[in-house]
């Protein structure tokens, strides 16, 4: 069995560096100013011992542990994808990095990753969506600063990042219907969505100012998946629902929703016109 190699510490530095620990502590944790000489001496020994930082210990020492929580549904999701992509790149050159916990729509899920994420000390919390409650998020608010992404909390308002979900929705039924459009099927996210609520709001104000009946037979609820637009589609077409166009209310329902079509032999848009929201670069 190969010899374990012992771990390199703070003091093993002071002593190749012949500085004193206070010293190694002061130039590896930024405090107070060392003077260049020895501040060249100490970093020549990190280098030629390979130190390591324990993190943890850094983080029980000072307080901090340089770390994001960040709850997100899906990890594999392009939505929620360019949503972490961005945090990411937002915490470059911060000395901050992102710890990544997927939850899948689940309460219950979402509630341990938080008691995971707070047991390692994260400075700050970002949760994109999500089901805790609004009481919930201010709890931990109290402790830490929380972001929340894609809904609103009241009390939170000055740290939600939202966007118009009616005004989207509605722009994209009014544009079907400018093209001529007068019966609309609408796969919607889940209910229990706020996002999802507000989108399928937008479709019926628009159908509703454009002089139109809504058929809530042509509304049926999906989970913003491939396979729910898939799924949508053939109920609408096995229940001999007419329609001459969908608005999806996401893109990955709206791609379901194409290949239902193209396996009843229709065509997009030849035979049915589809609209998604998200702007994904599919």
């Amino acid at each position: 069995m190969a010899e374990q190699r012992k771990k390199v510490t703070i003091q093993d530095i002071a002593r190749e560096a012949n500085v004193s620990i206070s010293t190694v502590s002061r130039v590896l944790n930024n405090g107070a100013p060392v003077k260049s000489a020895k501040k060249e001496l100490v970093l020549e020994a990190v280098e030629k011992l390979g130190y390591q930082p324990n993190v943890f210990a850094q983080g029980l020492a000072s307080g901090q542990s340089k770390t994001i929580g960040v709850l997100t549904p899906y990890i594999s999701s392009p939505f929620y994808g360019e949503m972490m992509r961005g945090i990411i790149e937002g915490l470059d050159g911060s000395n901050y990095s992102a710890l990544f916990s997927e939850v899948f729509w689940s309460l219950e899920r979402e509630k341990q990753a938080i008691q995971s994420l707070m047991a390692r000390r994260i400075d700050g919390l970002i949760t994109l969506g999500g089901e805790s409650s609004a009481q919930a998020l201010l709890k931990i608010n109290n402790q830490i600063p929380v972001i929340v992404i894609g809904r609103t909390v009241p009390e939170l308002s000055e740290r939600c990042l939202r966007i118009n979900d009616f005004a989207g929705a509605y722009a994209a039924t009014k544009h079907l219907i400018d093209f001529g459009h007068r019966r609309i099927a609408h796969i919607s996210g889940l209910s229990s969505h706020q996002d999802a609520a507000d989108r399928l709001a937008g479709y019926r104000q628009a159908i509703l100012d454009s002089g139109l009946q809504i058929d809530d037979n042509l509304i049926i609820e999906g989970e913003y998946s491939e396979k729910s637009g898939l799924i949508a589609v053939q109920s609408l077409v096995m229940r001999g629902q007419m329609f001459s166009a969908i608005f999806a209310a996401n893109d990955q329902t709206a791609y379901g929703a194409r290949l239902g079509l193209f396996r009843q032999g229709l065509r997009v848009p030849d035979d049915v016109s589809i609209i998604g929201f998200d702007d994904q670069p599919g």
